[in-house]
């Protein structure tokens, strides 16, 4: 139940016309930021190129966190498919090659634009809860609260796989090549070999425990006992036979036969098993709805509803109109407090208020309304180091405080094809590598332990609590943002974990308000926050650390996990693409550098 939630509302309505660097690093100063963006940032942006918006272009765009995975969606996109084919494509690399932050067992949200009908509509792939799940899930038989890891790393993690399914859907509503060609690129790389890349290999490679477990360890183990490594060539029969399935039967390839059997068998195992079944994995479905857009600033920023975060985004947004962020710039460190203190009441909203919106009621149109957000930023001034309480918009209900503690392990993509289709997609296993355990060679989502811990109080549920059949909140956010005449001008997105709702805005803000270009709005140094603390990137100018600490706020430095923000964006003419330099994405096009098309610049 959304409250008042009015389609009418959700899409734009104005008339259309026609060497990576490894995660951990910090990003850039900001003086060398705008330095950059002056510049055009140099070979930052070497994949900049002259063009129209893309629904005009006759060439094809696949921003991915691996090169194998953009090749593939690439391919499709060459041989005549459209943004949803080679989405389908991309996922199933990305589930073999970067499996610490998706799998084909994990989840997804797709924010797709249809060029014909300009219609912008989200399909929701996230994963659901047994039947048998109780506000209890993460309890012991004593009665006794699992520890954060151990419930991770336990059977009862793992929700109904969403992502195979939702591609499924998404395939069969706008689809045009055949589903099983779109696989042939995943199956001949997990049965001839890959070369693992960094984040994989440091990821296999570190402390993390479900990077130890006895499947990880042996999957991870060469023939000479030794670890792969990055550069090494590693083979998954297992994965390629399981493709091979889907690729054939769809996703009753993944959740019936003997995959399916496989996954139940791995989440019954001991310890602390879990009680998924064969039922519910026949009686998941993916949902279709309507995107979730508003104004900011001259543009509308379309995105995924509850039980994704896109509404946090917007809240965001909705509290920085009120301010006059737009005319300051990342130099000045009253922007950036604006900022951190419009995340700080949006996150307070979003963590009280948002859960499954087919259980609980989540006030969308009351937090997003600009009467409310008027009344949140004028909080600003007054609020204070300590976390801030959440407000009371219209349609909201009074659940449980919530306790949800969100991992992250996540990836994200955007494609555009030569029709002008657009994808942006966010996919997650959740934790590195999931809940460690693995089945028909792929890692088994915990994407359940997104679910709230301690799950309310006085008999009031936390609107973000386990129960039957539900979804746990998401903060995946992927967007598409359209200019004043509804034109598509941008589409990016990020992994993360409960930062991805801040790293987003950073880069609207960075993009819409500075002007900066979209590569310079993705290096801008990450600034989180939430709660009573004020997480700041290494590699932000000590000036707006100092003004941040001058306003009375818990500042401490980042130690989340790193932003992996890419897509594209158009201006003046240009298609830009971005990749976060903190991790490995990159661009693939099907036209060389510097091809011109005609149209409307």
């Amino acid at each position: 139940m959304i409250a008042a939630h009015r389609p009418d509302r959700t899409e734009p309505t104005v008339p259309r016309t026609s060497p990576p660097m490894r995660a951990g690093l910090a990003p850039l100063a900001i003086a060398l930021i705008l330095l950059a963006a002056g510049a055009h940032l140099g070979s930052a942006t070497s994949a900049m190129a002259r063009e129209t918006h893309p629904h005009a272009a006759s060439r094809a765009l696949v921003v991915a966190a691996e090169p194998d995975a953009a090749e593939a969606g690439l391919k499709v996109l060459r041989a005549g498919g459209n943004a949803v084919d080679a989405a389908v494509a991309v996922q199933a690399v990305l589930g073999l090659e970067e499996p610490q932050s998706t799998s084909l067992t994990g989840g997804a949200f797709l924010v797709y634009y249809d060029a014909t009908t300009h219609r912008t509509t989200v399909y929701n792939g996230r994963e659901k809860a047994p039947a048998t799940a109780t506000p209890r899930l993460f309890f012991d038989d004593q009665g006794k609260e699992l520890g954060k890891l151990a419930a991770i790393m336990s059977g009862r993690s793992t929700g109904a796989p969403g992502a195979v399914p939702m591609l499924a859907r998404a395939h069969a509503d706008h689809g045009v090549r055949p589903w099983a060609s779109l696989w042939a690129d995943a199956e001949h790389l997990a049965r001839d070999g890959f070369v693992v890349p960094g984040r994989m290999g440091a990821a296999m490679n570190s402390g993390y425990p479900m990077a130890n477990t006895p499947a990880a360890t042996a999957y991870f183990t060469r023939p000479d006992g030794k670890h792969y490594v990055a550069g090494d060539v590693m083979h998954n029969p297992d994965y390629a036979r399981t493709v091979s399935r889907i690729a054939a039967e769809g996703p009753r390839g993944l959740l019936t036969g003997e995959t399916a059997a496989a996954i139940l068998a791995s989440v019954a195992a001991g310890p602390i098993p879990g009680a998924l079944t064969q039922a519910d994995l026949d009686a998941y479905a993916p949902e279709v709805m309507p995107a979730l857009c508003r104004p900011y600033h001259g543009y509308r920023i379309c995105t995924a509803p509850p039980p994704a975060s896109g509404m946090g985004v917007l809240e965001i947004l909705n509290i920085l109109s009120h301010t006059d962020i737009a005319s300051r710039g990342p130099t000045d460190p009253q922007a950036w407090y604006l900022f951190a203190q419009a995340s700080r009441l949006a996150y307070a909203d979003r963590d009280h208020y948002e859960g499954d919106p087919d259980a609980v009621t989540t006030p969308v149109e009351g937090l997003l309304d600009p009467d409310y957000g008027a009344t949140r930023a004028a909080l600003i001034p007054t609020t204070g180091a300590a976390a801030p309480a959440p407000g009371h918009p219209s349609g909201a209900t009074a659940p449980g405080p919530d306790g949800t503690h969100e991992p992250g392990g996540t990836t994200h993509f955007v494609i555009i094809d030569r029709k002008g289709d657009i994808v942006s997609m966010t996919t997650t296993v959740e934790s590195v590598f999931g809940s460690g355990r693995m089945a028909a060679g792929m890692f088994l989502n915990n994407q359940l332990t997104d679910f709230s811990s301690p799950t309310g109080v006085d008999g009031r549920p936390a609107a973000n609590a386990p129960g039957p059949g539900k979804r746990p909140r998401s903060s995946m956010s992927p967007v598409i943002v359209f200019d004043r005449d509804g034109r598509p001008v941008a589409a990016f997105g990020s992994p993360g974990g409960n930062s991805i709702v801040a790293y987003v805005a950073k880069v609207v803000v960075g993009w819409i308000d500075w002007k900066l270009p979209l590569q310079a709005a993705v290096n801008l140094p990450n600034v989180v926050a939430r709660g009573g603390v004020v997480s700041v990137e290494k590699g932000m100018d000590p000036a707006v650390v100092a003004g941040l600490k001058a306003h009375g706020l818990e500042v401490h430095p980042d130690a989340g996990e790193s932003s992996g923000l890419n897509g594209f964006a158009i201006r003046h003419g240009r298609l830009e693409t971005a990749q976060d330099p903190r991790r490995e994405a990159v661009a693939r096009r099907d036209v060389p550098e510097g091809g011109t098309v005609s149209g409307r610049p």
